[in-house]
């Protein structure tokens, strides 16, 4: 039995009194609050966790609604955007067309003031002598010399009865202006020139091997300027660029022609091309003639090419062309000419004559006599010495022999110096009052100043003003001294000799001055004269020498342009580059850094590119062209006349008219 001493505290084994009671009762009700507390507490954590959670949950859905309202408001800013560019395209867009209105309007506005004006008629002795005394200023100036001069009288008095056509606004400009006007007076009132039929293998920019392709797009578009009637007929190869043809058409019905004793199928298809009117011929029997990865360059070429050049004939024959001058080029088309004269004369081009032009002479063209007959040419009555027999290997033909031989004219650019002609130097010699010699023509479109998109500001003939802006912009690439009044000296060249370097390296280092500026573009890699160059661009003081290195078209362009003399190693050297062609039309003097001669024939040169330089600056050294630019107004009008020149064109030109006059 436990004794009272090991009982709790809380209990009192004394008899329950009025006092006890109380306290039994403040026990129960301590003991029942607490339990209450106890149970509020658990009730409480409980609703405060479900509490938390639901906050939880609560955030996360805001969370969530606010990212969406987010991606809302970031889409509709997009579609604003949009919506602003779109508006701003349009603005831009009706801006454009406002201003391309307001020039038209202004032209407009010009050309009835112009047509307004009441121009007082000069009676004709009036304008006679008017321009005979002009003719005596360009004399006096040093524009024209003393023999054109009478010749130019003489033309003036035989044009006497329609002088009064003469523009009388051109009267008002400088003797250059009036001088190319005059030259234009045999052909006033002759705006139909003649019709001319490009029978080659190459046009750029469809299809481009050599200097061909340029030839024929330059020389093409430069005659239809001046009234002729251009076309060319050209292989359809399989790699031809198509994209280049405006109006590109197949015509239904098939040409036939000749071909190994038989007849065969062609398609012809034709379009324009640099706004010259192109066809193309596509053999179906020997479509692979013209499928093919390369141009050149295959054992069956000559096959191929007389293919070409039969099927182009019996194309003009039945579609009853008749051009006054078929052009036919390089040993691939020269078969033309025999076939013309033994075949074709008599269906109908009678009056049709053949030019043929050699951009380089091939031994490739020699083959068995046999192989005439493919195209239907008869191998006993050409086998002969003065006809297609080679004039080393007799055993063999000479295609290109037989062009020279039965062309009417020939013309020889001047990339074709005589150490290139195996074997056809006797025949050249026979034919000499055949041949023409000219310089390669520009592409107008790539090279005139007037459009050129290089160019910071164009120029022309008739406002050189842009000239001035291009030599600055020139200077300021470069890191020039940006000096208005310095003479840029610039030289662009592919090759160069030792000796020549050293010739460019002497008249450099010998201008001390700082008035003269010296740019040297070096288009090869050869890293021994680059070395060469920069050492000496290092010892120029003051920073008057710059070299460019490797091939930069917009830098190439802006020295033709920025340049006041352009040296050329010489008017032969790089006829691809073309320096002293394109230094002419830029308003640039080419001088020779070592003139050389040695073309074949006896009066080759009376129409070359150095001919023309030779007379108009005369064989100037570069002390005498910088003395000649201190007479401001003499260098200005012989710019003028350079820059007005088309040589190639004109060559061309007197060749189809000595051929009409047969």
């Amino acid at each position: 039995m436990q004794s009272a001493a090991n009982f709790p505290r809380i209990w009192n084994p004394s008899p329950i009194g009025s006092s006890s009671k109380v306290q039994l009762v403040n026990l129960k009700q301590h003991r029942k609050a607490h339990a209450l507390h106890c149970l509020r507490s658990e009730g409480h954590e409980e609703k405060l966790e479900n509490s938390s959670q639901d906050k939880l949950g609560v955030s996360s859905v805001v969370k969530e609604d606010k990212h969406k309202d987010i991606w809302n408001l970031f889409r509709e800013a997009q579609q604003n955007i949009l919506y602003l560019n779109k508006q701003r395209l349009a603005a831009v867009e009706e801006l454009e067309k406002l201003k391309n209105e307001k020039v038209e309007l202004l032209e407009r506005l010009n050309q009835l003031e112009a047509e307004s004006q009441i121009v007082i008629k000069k009676d004709k002795s009036s304008l006679l002598w008017e321009l005979l005394l002009r003719v005596d200023s360009m004399v006096l100036n040093g524009l024209i010399g003393t023999e054109e001069a009478s010749s130019m009288r003489q033309l003036v008095r035989e044009h006497q009865a329609n002088i009064s056509e003469f523009p009388l606004d051109v009267l008002q400009q400088g003797d250059a202006q009036v001088l190319a006007e005059l030259r234009q007076l045999p052909n006033r009132g002759k705006r139909n020139g003649l019709h001319v039929i490009h029978i080659c293998t190459e046009m750029d920019p469809l299809v481009s091997v050599g200097p061909l392709a340029s030839y024929i797009t330059g020389l093409s578009c430069a005659l239809q300027g001046k009234g002729y009637l251009v076309e060319v007929i050209l292989p359809k190869y399989s790699t031809l660029d198509l994209d280049e043809v405006e109006g590109l058409r197949e015509i239904e019905a098939d040409a036939y022609s000749y071909f190994n004793g038989q007849l065969y199928a062609n398609r012809i298809w034709n379009g324009v091309v640099s706004g010259v009117g192109v066809t193309f011929i596509q053999p179906l029997y020997y479509s692979s003639m013209f499928s093919r990865d390369k141009v050149y360059g295959y054992p069956d070429d000559v096959d191929r090419f007389a293919y070409f050049s039969r099927a182009s004939l019996d194309y003009i024959a039945k579609s009853g062309k008749q051009p006054d001058v078929l052009h036919i080029h390089n040993w691939q088309t020269a078969i033309v000419g025999p076939l013309f004269w033994d075949v074709f004369v008599n269906q109908g081009l009678e009056g049709t004559r053949i030019l043929l032009s050699c951009q380089g002479f091939d031994s490739k063209c020699l083959v068995p006599p046999e192989r005439l007959e493919l195209c239907g040419l008869d191998p006993a009555s050409l086998h002969r010495a003065d006809r297609l027999q080679d004039n080393t290997n007799p055993q063999m033909v000479n295609i290109l022999k037989g062009g020279i031989v039965y062309s009417n004219k020939v013309v020889i650019m001047s990339s074709a110096p005589s150490k290139s002609i195996p074997g056809l130097e006797p025949t050249l010699a026979v034919h000499k009052e055949k041949l023409f010699f000219a310089p390669y023509g520009l592409d107008n479109s790539k090279w005139d100043p007037s459009i050129d998109v290089y160019l910071p500001q164009n120029y022309s003939a008739e406002n050189l003003l842009g000239k001035s802006t291009c030599k600055v912009e020139l200077q300021r690439q470069l890191g020039l001294e940006e000096n208005g009044s310095a003479t840029i000296v610039g030289c662009i060249f592919s090759e160069i000799s030792g000796v020549d370097l050293e010739s460019l390296k002497s008249i450099i280092r010998s201008r001390k001055k700082n008035d003269v500026q010296f740019v040297i573009m070096i288009m090869n890699e050869d890293q021994m004269i680059i070395n060469e160059m920069e050492r000496t661009q290092d010892e120029i003081e003051g920073g008057n020498l710059k070299v460019v290195t490797g091939s930069n078209e917009v830098v190439s362009h802006l020295i033709y342009a920025g340049s006041d003399i352009m040296v050329c190693l010489n008017f032969f050297q790089d006829p691809l580059l073309q320096v002293p062609l394109k230094a002419l039309k830029y308003g640039t003097v080419p001088i020779e850094l070592n003139p050389q001669t040695g073309y074949v024939g006896t009066h080759e040169q009376e129409a070359t590119t150095a001919n023309f330089i030779n007379s108009l600056f005369g064989r100037m050294s570069l002390d005498q062209a910088l003395d000649l630019m201190k007479d401001g107004r003499l260098w200005k009008l012989k710019i003028v006349e350079a820059m007005e020149k088309d040589l190639c064109c004109d060559v061309h030109i007197s060749a189809y008219t000595s051929i009409k006059s047969l």
